[in-house]
């Protein structure tokens, strides 16, 4: 999984406007601890798409400071 990706820092975040982006592609992570969130996958090639993601997150399944893998669901591509 790609290291190389990570949400955008706070401040470049627009928090009076929550939600999606218009212009912009999301994945929905689906079957971890940041399930039903969006993650901004715009500009991600195929390649990228298909090896997915580890993300640092705090509600990890042993607690804070850990990593959620996420990838394409079984049968889907670029997507």
């Amino acid at each position: 999984m790609s290291g190389r990706h990570s949400l955008p820092a706070a401040q470049d975040q627009d928090h009076s406007r929550p939600g999606p982006v218009p212009g912009r592609d999301y994945a929905d992570l689906v079957g971890g601890p940041l399930d039903g969130m969006l993650l901004d996958i715009t500009g991600w090639t195929a390649q990228e798409l298909q090896t997915g993601a580890a993300l640092m997150t705090e509600a990890g399944q042993y607690g804070a400071g850990g990593r959620a893998r996420y990838g394409p669901r079984p049968g889907e591509r670029n997507r």
